[in-house]
């Protein structure tokens, strides 16, 4: 039986970010990874650092993220120096393109709301003329669009793998293909079971994406949580062309374009759809004509991690002291936050004061 100081369940992003933070506090960590079999939002998402769009109703999600936007960088150089991993990491600013006058009225609105409690993040509206300056080949029909300097994207993979990296080389532990069966509390110590093991752990952190629901309940905990389809394309390699990414498109380091994206309720369908494919690639093609002479080379389905208001859930058992969950659909562009600052709260006893609003508390409270 294995009795590190941490237990991580959940190997995707988020719980890779906090038990690699977990480890660089120095408490040894031991994360359980269900394996390839999970549902992992990690291995089919987009890649952005993005926070135009985050917190524009709700200021503690919204300086969250501006925080974590503000030490990617720090990840970035950590991450390298200790794994030699190169991530992709650009933030030159990201743009959201708008189509029509009711966008334009949308992003000015938001962008009015955002800085009313987040003036730090910096937005603002540029119209068809200015784009045009900073993006050559940008279709006609563009009337404008949303630009914010703290923006950015990585190549997801590579960070998924510097994490994991990192945790193995700070000597932490990871267990690949060890679903959780039970969780029990007694004397202040966790006992965690997979298929074939045990472990035993004063603080235990679930962040097993869509998995934490049933698992949060074996502690006294209540995450609501469900599946929300996003689909994507990807196209062959092209010259770069495109060095800002965009809500919906993307240029990768090696040249693929990556298009999306698409919001779809149908539960743990993770398949894709001629409909939904098309009507994101129109879109793409309109923003930039010339991308339709690029021939898609993969398409895929994955699962977002969603709450009841698409905000995160960052929770402490009150029951059993030392265990915590933590859930978003947000896992890069968080990453950086979850690493260097909820990580060591955590290593520390509580959560921090910077996510207090986003307890799952809040659900009850709505409908009281």
């Amino acid at each position: 039986m294995k009795h590190p100081d941490a237990i991580v369940v959940g190997g995707g992003l988020v719980g890779a970010a906090i038990a690699y933070g977990l480890q660089r506090t120095g408490l040894s960590t031991l994360m359980l990874d269900e394996g390839d079999v999970a549902l992992r939002a990690s291995r089919g998402n987009f890649g952005l650092i993005w926070v135009q769009s985050k917190g524009i109703n709700f200021p503690p999600y919204a300086s969250w993220t501006w925080d974590s936007a503000s030490l990617w960088p720090t990840l970035d150089a950590e991450l390298r120096d200790l794994t030699g991993d190169v991530l992709d990491l650009h933030q030159p600013g990201g743009i959201e393109f708008c189509l029509s006058d009711d966008e334009i009225k949308k992003c000015r609105g938001d962008i009015r709301r955002l800085h009313a409690h987040a003036p730090q993040v910096a937005a603002e509206m540029l119209d068809h003329k200015a784009l045009s300056k900073m993006l050559p080949g940008l279709g006609p029909d563009v009337v404008g669009g949303r630009y914010c300097r703290g923006d950015g994207h990585v190549n997801p993979l590579s960070l998924l793998r510097a994490l994991h990296k990192g945790l193995l080389t700070k000597g932490g532990e990871i267990k690949s293909g060890s679903p959780v069966r039970s969780i029990r509390h007694q004397g202040g110590v966790f006992t965690v079971a997979t298929n074939t093991e045990q472990h035993q752990s004063a603080r235990l952190v679930l962040a097993a994406g869509l998995g934490t629901r049933d698992l949060a309940e074996m502690i006294g905990l209540d995450i609501p949580v469900r599946p929300i389809r996003g689909q994507n394309l990807v196209t062959e390699k092209l010259q770069p062309f495109l060095p800002f990414p965009c809500a919906t498109i993307r240029q990768t380091g090696e040249g693929s374009v990556q298009i999306g994206a698409s919001e779809e309720d149908v539960g743990f369908n993770d398949a894709t759809t001629p409909r939904i494919l098309n009507k994101m690639a129109a879109r793409a093609v309109t923003i930039f004509p010339h991308l339709k002479q690029a021939r898609i080379v993969r398409v895929w389905g994955a699962l977002r991690i969603m709450s009841p208001d698409g905000y995160p859930i960052y929770a402490q058992s009150q029951r059993f002291p030392g265990a915590f969950a933590a859930v978003c659909h947000s896992g890069v562009t968080l990453a950086a936050v979850h690493t260097l600052k909820l990580a060591k709260a955590i290593a520390e006893g509580a959560l921090p004061d910077a996510v207090s609003a986003m307890n799952p508390e809040r659900f009850a409270n709505a409908q009281t």
